[in-house]
């Protein structure tokens, strides 16, 4: 008997999935398939097996060491993984030891810009058929599970920033390694502050087309790719989908997008904000929505007068607000996300929300009768974790819901307006989760231990670089 059959991890959906997915093999003739994990920062790790090897482990699970999940940002092991309990307090995890990649046979593709090969995206169990409690997707998963049970499923349409540069050096030599190692040196495709002009899009559109094609033929719903203000930035949207769909989808986007600029002498980038003259800061607005199961019914959909919400919609809203400082670690997890919430910048500076205003944290969209109606949540990175940002979104708007909160009147001059202040750092946000006790219970006191633990080592290790900043002030002043 299987792994995957002894501990029932698949559906019917799944199964039938499988079969198609053995089929395509044959018929494409492909000779690899990466089997990929969603890791703790969200980037995909795993190992690459020839075809044969890949189909013997659809159902049995492909090996990878626990310490995997204990790494930051820049690939440092920053739990002692070889004492008792590997840092962790769990021995199953204790001295590197494996636990298994099981794919998920729904999320199968042939990658377009790789030769004969597939793609799985896998979940992580130990040997007796658990989940890890570090992997995000099954926590996703979970939070998902919780929702339905209310009888709701969860909506999410994606509008994500990045920039697109040239390649000049990709600092390949071996005094440019290290942990991590020396960054890229880029050029621009374009200048910036002629947002949306047709003169800007067609200076990118060469490799902005390579990108299309190639998302298309991965089955993405790419909706629109747009140039954004800054220079060499771009913009790519998403039709909204249901439930796991959408997080699936931001993962793979991200290192699709990344694979293949590389491949055709570009380099991609998802952080925040690239220390490059004159580059503007790249955001994350998440649009969202609670419906029916079964019905497909908008819960947030007022049904008359002049609230752009029902009142479930109000209170989801209201948990919003409340949790948005506990839950910025996971919006925004770098360091670097910080620089963006600037007052009138077209980024949040505080929790609150308004109708149809882009100075706003959340954006109000909809009104009575307007089945679209939704949240647009402006506060994320494009580098978060999608399973962390997502879920963190659903528990802290089902707080609000449960406990009756009002959002309060809409905030039309945001940046005046009295409202919670966003944290300034990543060491604030930090702070702000262990301080509030409501995503110790939603998500676990395990695991909120485990991110704050890896979220610190990220900040020890920036505090104690000597950085520019530091030279120029203080070098020849003291």
């Amino acid at each position: 008997m299987s792994f995957v059959t002894r501990h029932g991890l698949w559906s019917d959906a799944q199964w039938e999935a499988a079969a198609r997915l053995r089929k395509t093999v044959g018929d494409r003739k492909l000779e690899v398939i990466r089997f990929s994990f969603p890791d703790q920062h969200g980037i995909l790790r795993g190992k690459t097996l020839v075809a044969s090897e890949a189909l013997a482990a659809l159902e049995s699970g492909c090996p990878i060491t626990t310490t995997m999940f204990a790494k930051d940002t820049s690939h440092r092991t920053v739990f002692p993984v070889f004492t008792s309990g590997g840092g962790f307090g769990m021995p199953e995890m204790q001295g590197a030891a494996d636990v298994l990649m099981v794919p998920d046979p729904l999320s199968f593709r042939v990658l377009p810009w790789a030769s004969a090969s597939g793609w799985l995206l896998c979940d992580v169990f130990f040997a007796d058929g658990r989940a890890v409690p570090f992997a995000t997707r099954q926590l996703y998963k979970s939070v998902l599970a919780g929702l339905a049970k209310g009888g709701y499923d969860f909506v999410a349409g994606l509008e994500v920033e990045c920039h697109i540069f040239k390649l000049e050096d990709a600092k390949m030599a071996a005094e440019d390694s290290g942990q991590p190692g020396q960054p890229s040196v880029v050029s621009l495709l374009s200048r910036g502050y002629q947002y949306l002009t047709e003169q800007r899009y067609d200076q990118m559109e060469p490799v902005l087309e390579i990108v299309r094609r190639d998302l298309v033929a991965l089955d993405l719903p790419l909706r629109s790719i747009e140039v954004e203000f800054g220079p060499s930035q771009c913009e790519f949207t998403f039709l909204p989908k249901v439930g796991l769909e959408p997080a699936d989808n931001m993962i793979l986007l991200r290192s699709a997008v990344k694979q293949i600029c590389r491949r055709h002498g570009f380099h991609a980038t998802f952080m925040c904000r690239p220390k490059l003259p004159n580059v503007m800061a790249s955001g994350w607005h998440l649009h969202q929505s609670i419906v029916a199961r079964g019905s497909g019914e908008n819960a947030f959909m007022a049904q008359d007068g002049d609230e752009p919400l029902s009142p479930f919609g109000r209170g989801y809203l209201a948990g919003l607000l409340q949790h948005a400082r506990a839950a910025a670690v996971f919006t925004t997890p770098t360091i670097n996300g910080y620089k963006r919430y600037r007052s009138y910048s077209l980024a949040p500076d505080r929790a609150n929300w308004g109708r149809d205003n882009r100075g706003v944290m959340i954006r109000a969209l909809g009104g009575p009768g307007d089945t679209a109606t939704r949240l647009e949540n402006r506060i994320g990175e494009p580098a978060a974790n999608p399973y962390l940002y997502m879920a963190s979104q659903i528990l802290s708007g089902l707080d609000g819901v449960g406990r009756g909160l009002d959002p309060g009147p809409s905030a039309d001059t945001p940046y005046e307006t009295e409202a919670e202040p966003l944290p300034k750092s990543l060491r604030e946000a930090v702070s702000a989760l262990k301080d509030d006790p409501f995503f110790g219970a939603a998500l676990g006191a395990e695991f909120v231990d485990y991110y704050v633990h890896i979220k610190n080592a990220e900040i020890e290790r920036f505090e104690a670089e000597v950085s520019d900043w530091e030279q120029r002030e203080y070098f020849e002043l003291f």
